[in-house]
């Protein structure tokens, strides 16, 4: 993924709405993910894809990725940030 600043901004914006859910509230769901199309910092139309992974074993810590891009065909130069929610943590 590119250092867009404006994607990159973004992404981490969105990273941090994500982690605002509990591991608990999350590990009944996981393994989800969602799309939408956003809006960037700078005005840009993008696509916002969310990710909440087993990090290991089921169960376990939970990795939440976030992608934002232009488009598919933009997928490889969008931004991309994760973070693990921690079991016996958030």
């Amino acid at each position: 993924m590119t250092g867009d600043p404006d994607l990159q901004a973004m992404a981490e914006d969105e990273l941090a709405r994500a982690l605002t859910l509990s591991w608990q509230v999350l590990s009944n769901v996981a393994p989800w993910g969602d799309s939408f199309e956003g809006i960037s910092p700078a005005g840009r139309e993008v696509i916002v894809e969310r990710a909440y992974l087993w990090q290991g074993d089921p169960g376990g810590d939970i990795l939440c990725e976030v992608a934002v891009f232009g488009g598919e065909s933009r997928r490889e130069a969008g931004a991309k940030v994760s973070a693990v929610i921690a079991r016996n943590g958030t």
